[in-house]
């Protein structure tokens, strides 16, 4: 009896709570709008984070439709310098979501002129442009055709710029800071087909070229702050240029294809009379890297971690991500993770420390 008196008990204070929630549930809602706002509006999360080398993981998606994953787009925050790697569709969006400063980047690298690595730079164009009042176009650096790219969205913006400084004024929306001002990156040379572009800060970036025909050139970056150091590969299938110039490095981001995925796909699009999508399917087999090849890439470098991103195929649920990975670990012990949006990868200056965490 004395059980069943406390079990009724439970029920009833269960079903009081819930009639509380459903009679309060604006005041509630209020609450918890007030709280984000308090927490995330205007909050410069690189301000928070130790002198040191930090990734802000904006999009680990690909040109497939992702409902958890934003196209490629990393931000990078070395001391006081903040730069982005890529704009893929929705990227700006989730930097602006995780706290890094827009307002601040000094520069956007493009790895190269596949759309999906460069679809919405007219929307981090605006935003580091009315963030930041800027008063200088905001320079974004690449391989040749990179001129051209950006006088497309200069020409796609410009009408909304004007809406933009009329409604906000000048001092916010600065005309002189609208847009993007290319810089064409040569393509290295060599042997070791990589040189620096930059140095300057204590920040130094490495271009390297890497391997995605017929996509030529394309590129690959290894930015190094004090004595940290991340690689980016861009899109590329197994290169030795990219293992040569991330040797010893803290952190390989580097992108992922499952081959057998992919195949099962291109398969069920032939089943279902869709010839175009089976084809396309097919031909990315040939220009992407394996989690196998990517995991021999990180043994051959000797790099301290792995993280995986621009994963082709989407992957709904991290249940998929042992799957995706096949055999990566048998060709490297060290971590391997598979990147999800929001993800943030701290290297604080003067240790060894990789911290991985993530922002909702």
């Amino acid at each position: 009896m004395k059980l069943r008196l406390i079990a009724l008990g439970a029920v009833g204070l269960v079903a009081v709570a819930i009639a509380c929630a459903f009679l309060f549930q604006r005041q509630i809602g209020e609450a918890m709008f007030r709280q984000a706002v308090a927490e995330n509006v205007g909050r410069d999360r690189a301000a928070e984070l130790p002198d040191g080398l930090h990734v802000f993981v904006c999009g680990s998606g690909s040109p497939m439709p992702d409902p958890l994953r934003a196209g490629p787009c990393l931000g990078v925050v070395a001391g006081n310098h903040a730069i982005v790697v890529d704009t893929g569709s929705g990227g700006p969006r989730r930097l602006a979501r995780m706290g890094f400063p827009v307002g601040r980047i000094e520069k956007v690298y493009l790895t190269h002129l596949h759309s999906d690595h460069f679809d919405s730079l007219g929307e981090l164009m605006l935003q580091a442009w009315v963030g930041g009042s800027r008063g200088q176009p905001l320079p974004i650096a690449g391989p040749q055709g990179v001129e051209e790219v950006v006088a497309g969205f200069n020409a796609a913006y410009r009408i909304d710029s004007t809406y933009r400084t009329a409604h906000h004024g000048a001092g916010v929306a600065n005309p002189a800071g609208f847009g993007g001002v290319a810089e064409i990156i040569p393509a290295p040379s060599g042997s070791g087909k990589a040189a620096v572009i930059h140095d300057e800060g204590g920040v130094r970036i490495t271009v390297i070229s890497v391997h995605h025909a017929p996509v030529e050139p394309a590129f690959g970056y290894r930015i190094d702050y004090k004595d940290r150091s991340v690689v980016i590969s861009g899109d590329t299938t197994y290169s030795a240029e990219l293992v040569a110039a991330a040797k010893g490095a803290d952190v390989l981001l580097h992108e992922a294809l499952q081959p057998a995925m992919v195949s099962q796909m291109r398969d069920a699009a032939a089943a279902r009379g869709q010839p175009n999508i089976a084809k396309v399917m097919g031909d990315i087999l040939d220009y992407h890297s394996s989690p196998e090849d990517a995991a021999r890439a990180a043994t051959d470098a000797n790099v301290k971690a792995l993280v995986l991103y621009h994963i082709v195929p989407p992957l709904p649920s991290s249940l998929l991500d042992a799957a995706f990975l096949g055999d990566a670990s048998a060709n490297y012990k060290g971590p391997i993770r598979v990147a999800e949006d929001g993800l943030l990868i701290s290297l604080p200056a003067g240790g060894t420390t990789i911290s991985q965490s993530v922002i909702r």
